[in-house]
């Protein structure tokens, strides 16, 4: 078995899809080691287990709207693909999405997912309550009202338990427009980047850091944003655009600043556009919005090496929250996102130059993307490390959920299935 972007195979020794919440729970109390599996949209191992992987797909699908309380109660393996459609027929929606539609709330919300926009926070930032099946087969709840464990466990890397539901805040439906501005030059974007970020609800900018200037700008405009048709010199694009030049915008959501619901806007991508597998590779650094300058400033003193391995690379931004393993822990953060090739050894030659260049900057890797695990100071970067190493030995002493790449970063050994 493979992950999506087929660079990887799985090194579990069974694989089980349980049909409900009390079968998942007795499949983890008598197993050594277990993991579950959403999407599968991890570019590393940090979903990967050699004990049993767990399936989440033929588990009941709910999502159940809560007026009172303005929130929703999902499945962890619900596509936010599917809950957007049942949130929209009822006039809701949440905050923000990430550019695929089709990746598992669970696994978004546990790996720190995010979309864009300085005032948005990352997918975690809408969980209210948080629903756990611990090692023993304990099926627990967690709420904001649970302070510092529910902190804890948001973001937990599938330490914890396995996600079987959240509730997640909910607001009015909205509408937005979308366009797409070209040709923005470096040097006024990084005079005032702050500013440039801000210009839109969401804003993207799509870049291989080569030449002059900046390919792309999508700004995802709340209706009662004024349209904007040039930005620190960028020209607004004659029609609809894919973020890699020269490939057919058809799969992607509406643009040319036409309005249209906020889920058919958010993502880059729509919903019932089936994404190709096997077909690149990701990584992802998130640091202070203040550092980016001077951060985008390195990356681009590299760009001989990076472009050649590059489709595209995404600078997105997002705010601050108080999730423990949140790479936007306490921090309103810019995002630099690398697509890259399928040549794996190729990139995971890069990255250490990469990261070498963006330590300085206090870069924390997306969990669920390429990163070098030796390469990063986990405890610099995340000062609530040592509480999160504590939870998760008091909850999985045994290390039930961890793997190898689990104990590179939480330095707690997991004990062998074998």
């Amino acid at each position: 078995m493979k992950n999506w972007a087929g660079n990887l195979n799985y090194s579990s020794a069974d694989v089980l899809r349980p049909e409900s919440v009390a079968e998942l729970a007795q499949v983890v109390a008598r197993s050594s080691r277990v993991k579950a599996l959403g999407s599968r949209h991890s570019f590393n191992r940090i979903g990967d287990t050699d004990g049993v992987h767990v399936l989440l797909d033929a588990l009941p699908q709910q999502i159940e709207l809560d007026a009172e309380r303005q929130s929703v109660r999902v499945s962890g393996g619900v596509s936010y693909g599917a809950l957007c459609r049942t949130l929209q027929q009822a006039g809701l929606a949440i905050h923000n999405l990430a550019s695929l539609p089709h990746i598992s709330v669970a696994g978004a919300v546990q790996t720190g997912t995010h979309g864009s926009g300085v005032n948005n926070p990352s997918l975690a930032g809408a969980v209210e309550a948080i629903d756990l099946v611990r090692p023993s087969g304990e099926q627990v709840s967690l709420s904001r009202a649970d302070g510092e464990e529910f902190l804890g466990s948001v973001v937990g890397l599938g330490t914890l338990g396995i996600v079987t539901g959240l509730r997640l805040a909910v607001r009015p439906s909205f509408s937005m427009r979308q366009r797409v501005l070209e040709n923005l030059p470096w040097d006024r974007a990084l005079a005032d980047f702050t500013q440039l970020v801000s210009s839109a609800y969401s804003v993207s900018l799509f870049t291989d850091y080569v030449g002059d200037s900046i390919s792309q700008v999508w700004l995802k405009a709340l209706d009662s944003e004024p349209p904007l048709g040039e930005l620190f010199g960028a020209t607004a694009a004659t029609g609809p655009r894919h973020p890699l030049p020269g490939m057919s915008a058809e799969n992607c959501t509406v643009q040319m600043d036409e309005p249209g619901p906020w889920l058919d806007r958010l993502p880059h991508f729509r919903h019932e556009f089936t994404p190709s597998n096997g077909e690149e590779l990701q990584s992802e650094f998130i640091l202070p919005l203040e550092q980016a300058p001077a951060a985008i400033q390195a990356v681009r003193s590299l760009a001989d090496k990076l472009s050649p391995l590059l489709f595209v690379s995404e600078i997105r931004t997002g705010a601050a929250d108080e999730f423990w393993l949140s790479p936007f822990y306490r921090q309103r953060s810019v995002a630099l996102h690398f697509t890259w090739k399928p040549l794996q050894p190729q990139v995971e030659a890069v990255l250490p130059q990469l990261e070498d260049l963006l330590r300085p900057f206090g870069a924390r890797p997306h969990w669920g993307k390429l990163f070098t695990p030796g390469g990063h100071d986990w405890e610099s970067l995340y000062p609530r490390l040592e509480d999160f190493r504590s939870l998760a030995s008091a909850h999985d002493p045994d290390g039930k959920f961890r793997n190898g790449l689990l104990d590179s970063i939480l330095g707690v050994p997991a004990v062998s299935s074998r």
